[in-house]
């Protein structure tokens, strides 16, 4: 498995791999494709932080970072992050995960802010932001976390703000 960039001829592989990894059965399209089709047409759409994985030159993950506040200070809001459903349970989706952390460390961004398991996300750094005096956007409260970086200093707290997209999300 190689995770790389996502290029421009990916993006509707990255779609349809978000699509099948949130399927409900019903089909309707999931809420996490709605998503990333309104944040790649947003201002905080950040192409370096669009990323793939690949098995034997095929697409089957995808995770996004895209531009969130903190107040007035520019984060990163992770996700949707999404892994086709034949290769979950393989590593696909921690790659990824390591790889944009690292990718937002690396680009001197202060603090990545996601919703999702506490579970799953502790095992990268991720902690409720209230711990760190990040108010969680409403309506997600308990499970909204964050991940410090390298150039995150005490003095980044208030609401998180995600891009305007996840406003929409139902």
């Amino acid at each position: 498995m190689i995770v790389r960039r996502e290029r421009p001829e990916d993006a509707a592989v990255s779609g349809a791999v978000q699509a099948a990894a949130f399927a409900a059965g019903d089909g309707a399209e999931p809420a996490e494709a709605r998503l990333l089709d309104g944040l790649r047409a947003c201002d905080g759409w950040v192409d370096r932080y669009s990323l793939v994985a690949e098995v034997d030159g095929v697409v089957v993950g995808h995770v996004v970072c895209t531009r969130a506040h903190v107040g007035e200070v520019r984060v990163l809001g992770l996700g949707p992050i999404g892994v086709r459903p034949d290769v979950q349970r393989g590593g696909v989706g921690l790659a990824l995960v390591h790889a944009v952390i690292g990718a937002a460390d690396a680009c001197g961004e202060p603090l990545v802010g996601l919703l999702g398991s506490p579970a799953y996300y502790g095992r990268f750094g991720f902690r409720p932001s209230t711990e760190v005096g990040v108010e969680p956007p409403e309506p997600w409260g308990a499970h909204f976390q964050v991940r410090t970086l390298a150039a995150w200093t005490p003095a980044i707290a208030g609401v998180f703000r995600y891009a305007a997209p996840f406003d929409a999300v139902s």
